[in-house]
């Protein structure tokens, strides 16, 4: 697995996953009426962020982005959002691609690390993000309504560096 640059030819093979895992409800509060054309500002980063990819050959396994939490006086906590195509998923595609976020935040020079936004049920990614040092600052009681639990806490975690 190699973990590159997203490059413009990589949002179309991107998009079923981005689609399908929006659609499903389950963690991300995505608008539900993206288009392909609508979808990409929401995650292809503009410096000085960035949106990678996994990649197995041709074969794009996940994809991050990544860049500061928040304009101005907030730009030296970094955030990161990930999607792992679900026929992906098992292969240590999330582990990586967060391992690379992390690495790159630290050798960018940001202070720490804060996901806004981690659907409490999603506790796969949870724990994840336990295991590479994330800690749960807070929890926004019923701040996301899941489509199969309904209103869920969002979880604030952070990693300081």
């Amino acid at each position: 697995m190699e973990i590159r640059p997203a490059t413009g030819e990589d949002w179309p093979k991107i998009w079923p996953f981005f689609a399908d895992i929006v659609a499903d409800g389950q963690t991300y509060a995505f608008p539900p009426d993206l288009t392909i054309e609508t979808a990409e500002p929401w995650w292809i980063e503009q410096p000085p962020g960035q949106a990678v990819v996994a990649v197995e050959g041709d074969t794009i396994l996940g994809s991050a982005k990544m860049g500061p939490n928040r304009p101005g006086r907030g730009a030296h906590i970094a955030t990161a959002s990930f999607m792992v195509d679900p026929s992906q998923q098992g292969k240590g595609v999330g582990r990586a691609l967060g391992t690379y976020v992390v690495e790159w935040a630290r050798s960018t020079g940001y202070r720490g690390m804060q996901f806004n936004a981690v659907v409490e049920t999603n506790t796969g990614a949870v724990h994840l993000w336990q295991e590479l040092g994330f800690e749960i600052i807070g929890t926004a009681p019923g701040a996301f309504n899941h489509r199969v639990h309904g209103p869920v806490g969002l979880h604030i975690m952070f990693l300081t560096f």
